[in-house]
């Protein structure tokens, strides 16, 4: 890819002369343009992306394309897609795409084909109950048990996907926490119990230490033999999976050019096929094909992650706009958010460009959110009148899963009237008006009238679709993943390598000898302290 730094193109220095002309402009001002909300939008497949209530014009919207012309997002998304080793740092291409490419000439079909098979195979034997444990018992739960990516991933998607569950029961450890260890599996009946172990190594910390742990308690009720048939892994370690006591018929290969955060695709997914079944799964994976070509071949204008990577470097990058917040209204995607910190801030928290050069320029966002309407009694208040400006996704659906439509229309009355109210807000003559109308002395209102003013002017994106179905959430996903994808490009970063969490795990094996052979190597006075406090 081009290596180009943003701040040197003619686009850029556009832009820059065009903030200092837009950046006090009201979005009530700009919505007199009766078209806007026609022009600012996208309608793809079962979703309705409306952009409008963003705080830009025509003219920024084309210089923003400009500028991702200019630093070679086509030629970026041609080697993204064509196997190049766009991971530079790490010598690897990035296919995640080939785990979904449904198209004949897909990368590593035949791997990925088998795969898959072998997925479906073992996922319908023992939802059908034809796997059964040791004891002759049929499996009733499922454990996932990994970390980052090898959790974030499947549990969000488990989790929004519970309507179309299994009759499997699905639990996820992934912190080294023991009491998290203890307590997900304190109920649990190991003679029914599949555990799934998700390392590509398997050498990680964490998993190897709850594995550990929970094979420990397994064989304690069970018996060494027995491990064969409740534990499967998700890997390439074959050495390190036998001596574990895990059967080769039940190890699921991973390859190196997945990276853990996008990996859920995979065999990363089988805790996700065992939920939900293997038809689902494959759902989820249509569900993110059909955004890939979305994303491959259709025109920026209208190519819905340009658009809304474009318009988050537009408040980063130009309004100093540190955190961007997501709101799906649905309860089922109350993990979402979480998943998308890792995704974004773990590709995109990156300082040095791709000349191995310290950036001059704001690179990740800060991502957080919360489901509606429950954020709404809790951040919205900083949102509404805060000193920061916080642009936010708004994401919802049409219908009800359940068909409870008098609690759907209440939820998404809410989904539409904070996107208005954050957009227009209300102004000092409209608070006196309501105050007067409501009876109150001119003391009174005098007194009370600035706390309840709302300057509005606050962004959003309104992301509307059908239904949440396994192929609206595999599309959903895969937007964001192309939106970091876009960002990568345009700020000149490494986006698929993750440095940055190696030193403290480095570090953490060095405490830990410490702390294991009750000496002290070199470490500062507050480290140090620390130490010899937690050995009390």
């Amino acid at each position: 890819m081009k290596n180009i730094n943003p701040t040197t193109t003619a686009a850029w220095k556009e832009l820059q002369a065009h903030y200092e002309e837009i950046k006090d402009k009201h979005l009530t001002d700009l919505f007199k343009n009766d078209k806007r909300a026609e022009d600012f939008s996208i309608l793809w497949d079962t979703f309705y992306v409306d952009y409008s209530k963003n705080r830009i014009t025509q003219e920024t919207m084309t210089l923003l394309l400009k500028l991702a012309q200019e630093v070679g997002l086509q030629e970026g998304i041609e080697s993204f897609f064509g196997g190049k080793k766009i991971n530079a740092t790490e010598g690897r291409a990035v296919m995640h795409t080939a785990l979904r490419d449904e198209s004949d000439n897909a990368f590593a079909k035949a791997e990925v084909d088998s795969v898959k098979k072998s997925i479906q195979t073992f996922t319908e034997k023992v939802i059908s109950g034809a796997h059964k444990g040791a004891t002759g018992k049929e499996i009733t739960d499922v454990v996932n048990i990994g970390i980052g990516g090898s959790d974030l991933g499947p549990v969000m998607v488990v989790e929004a996907l519970q309507y179309y569950k299994t009759r499997l029961n699905t639990h996820f450890i992934s912190n080294v926490d023991g009491d998290h260890v203890m307590e997900t599996i304190k109920d649990l009946d190991p003679e029914t119990t599949l555990f799934v172990i998700v390392s590509k190594t398997f050498t990680t910390q964490e998993t190897l230490s709850n594995a550990t742990t929970v094979r420990k308690w397994f064989v304690d009720k069970v018996g060494e033999d027995a491990v064969k048939n409740h534990f499967v892994a998700v890997s390439t370690n074959a050495e390190a999976i036998a001596n574990f006591g895990i059967s080769q018929d039940n190890v699921f290969p991973m390859w190196n050019w997945v990276g853990g955060r996008f990996s859920l695709w995979s065999s990363v997914g089988l805790s996700i096929a065992l939920a939900v079944g293997y038809d689902n799964f494959k759902g989820l994976l249509h569900g993110a094909f059909k955004m890939d070509e979305h994303f491959k071949n259709t025109p920026f204008e209208k190519n819905l992650p340009v658009i809304i990577a474009l318009l988050s470097v537009w408040y980063n990058n130009f309004f100093k706009v540190e955190t961007e917040a997501v709101i799906p209204y649905s309860q089922y995607l109350h993990r979402l958010p979480a998943y998308l910190q890792q995704a974004i801030m773990e590709s995109n928290g990156k300082s040095v460009d791709r000349n191995g050069e310290r950036v001059s320029y704001e690179t990740g966002n800060i991502i957080w959110g919360e489901p509606g309407t429950n954020s709404q009694h809790a951040f919205f208040q900083l949102i509404h009148q805060g000193t920061k400006l916080i642009p936010a996704d708004f994401i919802g659906f049409k219908k009800s899963l359940h068909g409870e439509k008098s609690h759907h229309d209440k939820l998404m009355a809410n989904f539409f009237a904070q996107t208005e109210a954050l957009m227009n807000g209300k102004t000092k003559d409209q608070v006196i008006a309501e105050l007067q109308a409501g009876g109150l002395s001119p003391e009174a209102i005098k007194e009370l009238a600035s706390f309840k003013v709302f300057e509005g002017n606050k962004p959003t994106t309104t992301i509307l679709g059908e239904a949440l179905t396994p192929e609206s959430l595999g599309a959903l996903v895969a937007m964001y993943e192309h939106k970091i994808f876009v960002q990568g490009v345009i700020w000149n970063i490494y986006s698929f390598d993750q440095w940055g969490v190696e030193l403290g795990k480095q570090l953490a094996k060095q405490v830990l000898s410490d702390m294991d052979n009750d000496k002290m190597t070199s470490h500062d006075s507050s480290t140090r302290t620390l130490l010899e406090r937690y050995k009390l």
